[in-house]
């Protein structure tokens, strides 16, 4: 009898501290209701709640659901994604530039070294006017302007 009231005593002395051990979370849904459980709500931030004292964590209020946190990793990769798109097309519109350069850079130097050039129309070829030759030339210059110098804001 003496064995049975030692351990009904120790029994019941143990039993709040394991009830204790437990966590309690504490959330409010989109209506405003407050919510109370033990398990953590998946989509919504929550607050542990020190079963003992009554008093909320602070550091499990800050912290994002996992709801929260996957759809910041999406949106940072959405933004990685987006920044290696721009800078291909960026490189891109880089050599298109560079190559635009050489072609006219190449035209002006057959320009300033011929005093005659020759062109194929409709299968028939013909030298261009000295008229001709200007407007050409006057093209491939505002060509090298356009492409040869560096963009606005890079050096």
């Amino acid at each position: 009898m003496n064995r049975q009231t030692l351990m009904l005593t120790l029994l019941i002395a143990l039993t709040p501290g394991l009830a204790m051990g437990a966590s309690v979370y504490k959330w409010t849904d989109e209506n405003g209701v407050t919510h109370f459980g033990d398990r953590q709500p998946v989509g919504a931030s929550s607050e542990t709640i020190n079963v003992r004292s009554g008093t909320s964590s602070s550091a499990s209020s800050n912290r994002p659901s996992p709801q929260q946190q996957l759809d910041e990793i999406q949106e940072q990769q959405r933004k990685e994604a987006q920044k290696q798109k721009e800078s291909a097309v960026e490189a891109a519109r880089r050599k298109q530039r560079e190559a635009n350069c050489a072609t006219a850079k190449a035209n002006l130097d057959i320009i300033n070294s011929n005093s005659r050039i020759r062109v194929e129309e409709d299968g028939e070829q013909r030298y261009l006017t000295p008229e001709e030759i200007a407007e050409q030339k006057q093209k491939y210059e505002e060509i090298v302007a356009e492409n040869c110098e560096p963009e606005d804001g890079q050096q």
